[in-house]
């Protein structure tokens, strides 16, 4: 029993390094953007305070913690695992076409939200530093040379794997959490008058009062919620009951701190960094430990988003929504702690560019909060259609109430698009541009290749088994679908004249749910022919060496397919180029690089 309640603390803690990193470091910068557009007016705090505590209860509380969470596949949640728990419950193609496109624009705002939460988390907490004495003076270039040169360091040490810094994680978080609350307490003391924000009606007067300036206000009061999905998208870390527990705890640090700092700034309506002038009139000897302890947050906060973007990419690309990145695994134990290069270094030049183009987190304000919103947005809209579907006519309501918040809040952060949110669109639109092309270009390919029929390939397959000079041993050719057979293993066979004794088709099979491995030969289609077949959930990292070795297969020679596509098209060009630059299938699976065999196939599109 004893070790039972030590294992769920020791989940608890992980789950606050890994999880509520993002979410845990808004309050940092919330509040300070939101009092840039208004003036502290007592009405104004305790309007945006309401806003700021049941938005957090609806948007993160409702919709990831409890709604989103009972939606999960095997412990595994996010926008993939909706897309495929609703497709599996649609029949008509062309809603299941939908929802795909849903998945698609859904992983390109994460990946967009990705690059600007270490850049804003990162500036706010180094623009921390002008409360020292001494250092008032700092430049804003100097400002976003320290926090380019933290973001750089962050990002380099990613290829050497994050296993044992993330043990550290969790109890720097414990201690921060504890700050925020402490600091919280501290002044709700001075002025609990603040505790009337807890009443909704503060709220919903403070919009009606204010009108279109109130609502605008939405587009920075959103901020708080930030990294309310990675409740959702990281249960399958850790389970829900971990991550649920600790969003309690966190929860209560989180409207402890946001009261806290409506009191000081009741009692201080000229601050500009509430949060840490706030610390400084506590103690400015305690100052510095607490600005190092905010850095440290954020870089976690940012560890935390970099390796979500990496498993998204990865069940991206197990999918087949996605090119195959190099994948790199970090960790002998863990096969969950990946590298991919490509999404590594796209994510620090994007950051980098951010910081240098915003140079101060206030302005960079003004980019963030779209992204997460559309992505809120469209979990909302899954979540009511899967109810729907279901026939659980409570949750449908409750998610679509949700979701027409989440449209007010997308609503809101329009106004932001001409004001820099269109940096948040722009950098969204790559992996847009490049998933759509990727699959297009896929289709086309596959339309354009020249398989044949299994019935005529076994009729000839026969005739050339008994004929051939036979070379002894296994040889291994990878197919998709074992009713048709691509070109390079009837150019290989029938054309090249390379037939072995024991010849076995591969399969590669992805299956709805997220976890799962199975190996097993189908029934032989001929003598000399088998089907070997590997069925895998999306998320699982396989090596399908030691499923062959388990099956007692020992191969001399794996063969398989590639393409060298000609093309006069500039998008199909764009299309070969990716194609041409990301490894082929086969290393993905991680097959003997010796024994490996690629046949080429010429194919003008």
């Amino acid at each position: 029993m004893a070790t039972a309640k030590h294992s769920s603390v020791t989940e608890i803690v992980k789950s606050l390094g890994l999880v509520f990193g993002d979410i845990g470091t808004s309050p940092i910068y919330t509040l300070t953007v939101v009092f840039l557009l208004l003036n502290a007016t007592r009405d104004n705090v305790l309007g945006v305070l309401s806003l700021i505590i049941w938005t957090m209860v609806i948007l993160v509380s409702l919709q990831y913690a409890w709604l989103a969470m009972t939606l999960s596949r095997r412990g595994e949640g996010g926008t993939i695992v909706l897309k495929e728990i609703l497709s599996s419950a649609l029949r008509s193609p062309r809603a299941i076409g939908f929802v795909g496109m849903l998945a698609i624009i859904g992983v390109s705002l994460l990946i967009g939200d990705g690059v600007i939460t270490p850049a804003i988390s990162i500036l706010s907490a180094v623009e921390g530093a002008l409360l020292i004495p001494g250092l008032a003076g700092l430049s804003t270039t100097a400002i976003v040379m320290i926090s380019a040169l933290i973001a750089m360091g962050l990002f380099a040490i990613q290829s050497k794997g994050t296993e044992r810094v993330a043990g550290a994680f969790g109890p720097i978080m414990v201690v921060w959490f504890c700050s925020l609350a402490f600091l919280g307490v501290w002044f709700i003391a001075e002025a609990p008058e603040v505790l009337s924000a807890l009443n909704p009606t503060r709220g919903v007067r403070f919009i009606i009062e204010n009108k279109l300036k109130g609502f605008i206000a939405l587009s920075e009061i959103i901020l708080c919620a930030t990294g309310g999905e990675a409740l959702y998208a990281d249960m399958g870390h850790l389970g829900g009951k971990p991550i649920r527990q600790a969003w309690g705890a966190v929860f209560v640090a989180l409207v402890l701190n946001y009261l806290g700092q409506g009191a000081f700034l009741l009692k201080h309506p000229d601050a500009k960094n509430i949060l840490f002038e706030m610390m400084f009139h506590v103690s400015s000897v305690l100052y510095i430990p607490f600005l190092l302890l905010s850095i440290a947050a954020t870089i976690i906060a940012s560890q935390a988003m970099i390796s979500g973007m990496f498993s998204i990419v990865y069940q991206g690309i197990t999918t087949r929504m996605m090119p195959l990145f190099k994948v790199d695994y970090t960790s002998t134990k863990r096969r969950s702690q990946i590298y991919l290069a490509t999404i590594n270094w796209f994510m620090l030049i994007s950051v980098l560019f951010i910081m240098f183009e915003f140079r101060e987190s206030h302005k960079l304000a003004a980019a963030y909060g779209l992204a997460v919103t559309g992505t809120m947005t469209l979990t909302g809209f899954m979540m009511t259609w899967i109810f729907h579907v279901r026939k659980q006519p409570v949750l449908s309501a409750l998610a679509l109430f949700i979701t027409c918040v989440d449209l007010a809040y997308l609503g809101a952060n329009l106004y932001k698009i001409p004001h820099g949110g269109y940096w948040s669109i722009i950098i969204a639109l790559i992996p847009f541009g490049m998933i759509i092309l990727y699959r297009e270009g896929q289709k086309r390919l596959y339309k354009m290749m020249d398989f044949m029929p299994l019935e005529s390939f076994l009729h000839k397959f026969r005739r050339v088994y008994d004929s051939a000079c036979r070379i002894s041993g296994t040889a291994l050719f990878l197919i998709k679908d074992v009713k048709e057979m691509p070109f390079y293993i009837t150019q290989t066979m029938f054309y090249h004249g390379i037939m072995y004794e024991d010849n076995i088709l591969v399969s590669i099979i992805k299956r709805d749910d997220p976890y799962g491995v199975a190996g097993f030969f189908r029934p032989d289609l001929s003598d000399g022919l088998r089907v070997f077949e590997v069925q895998m959930g999306y998320m699982e990292m396989v090596d399908v060496e030691e499923i062959l070795r388990e099956a007692d297969i020992e191969e001399r020679a794996v063969f398989y397919g590639l393409e060298d596509i000609a093309t006069d098209n500039l998008i199909w060009k764009v299309f070969y180029f990716i194609k041409k630059t990301t490894p082929p299938f086969i290393n993905f699976y991680k097959f003997p690089a010796k024994k490996l065999h690629g046949v080429l196939t010429k194919i003008t599109m």
